[in-house]
């Protein structure tokens, strides 16, 4: 039987991969926001979407640490996590909705997937620990929906940074995708 630490732990790692890049996100952000600030004045669509995807970034950790934090022999446990999930996913539908600066408005797509997949991870992991239970096909499901849902934001993330997307990454959409 797989421990309740264990069946969240992709997810965790998935969010500490999304938050290390969040710091680069910030790091470029500011590095653009400066180089901005000495042009000829700014972009109000490229300043709202800098504090979209900070206040996105910002919530995403704060739901990591709060999954991490949950007592795994807490009889409330599955409950909680399944909260945050549905939260983790609001987030994900709000970050679906983005408008992109025109620079980048081709990452929307990317992002409404990102969304329809954390939705349908949420839902299967409210399937999975439904009856009191856990039914561990649906379990892997739900991680590999997550999962695909994270590797799009990092790609928009890499986007956003100026970096390539890496060979994991690039495999959106083919048949090799996890």
């Amino acid at each position: 039987m797989i421990s309740f630490y264990s069946r969240f732990q992709v997810i965790t790692i998935l969010l500490e991969e999304t938050i290390l890049r969040r710091k680069r996100f910030l790091l470029l952000t500011g590095l653009l926001a400066a180089v901005m600030l000495s042009a000829c004045g700014t972009d109000p669509k490229l300043q709202q979407f800098k504090k979209d995807m900070d206040a996105f970034c910002d919530t995403v950790a704060d739901l990591h640490e709060s999954i991490n934090n949950i007592d795994a022999e807490s009889a409330n446990a599955s409950a909680l996590a399944l909260d945050y999930l549905d939260d983790l996913d609001k987030q994900f539908q709000k970050f679906a909705q983005f408008d992109f600066p025109e620079e980048y408005d081709y990452l929307e797509e990317l992002a409404s997937e990102a969304g329809e997949y954390m939705s349908e991870a949420v839902q299967s992991y409210h399937e999975a620990y439904a009856d009191g239970g856990y039914d561990e096909n649906t379990g892997n499901y739900a991680r590999e929906n997550s999962a695909r849902a994270l590797k799009r934001l990092q790609v928009i993330l890499d986007i956003l940074h100026g970096d390539n997307p890496t060979a994991d990454t690039s495999k959106i959409g083919s048949s090799t995708e996890s």
